[in-house]
């Protein structure tokens, strides 16, 4: 899965910040049932709503794009 880094990221921060799921959906605007289906890996989360979760845990989010098809 190519999110796992990033639910690993914010879901360490929620927990070393001490703050429930519960809590951080509602400090951040995001449904709980997507913040449950995004820690267990499961769902699509938009740009947006992880910007959400990172701006209430007080995290950086950096866009990287890569060219994978070998042209320049």
């Amino acid at each position: 899965m190519h999110f796992k880094p990033l639910i690993e990221t914010i879901k360490a921060r929620r927990e070393a910040l001490r703050v429930t799921q519960e809590a951080l959906a509602e400090l951040s605007g995001v449904g709980l049932r997507t913040l449950k289906q995004f820690e267990s890996g499961k769902g699509n989360p938009t740009l947006s709503t992880i910007q959400k979760l990172a701006d209430v845990l007080g995290l950086e989010i950096t866009l990287k794009i890569k060219n994978t098809t070998g042209k320049k």
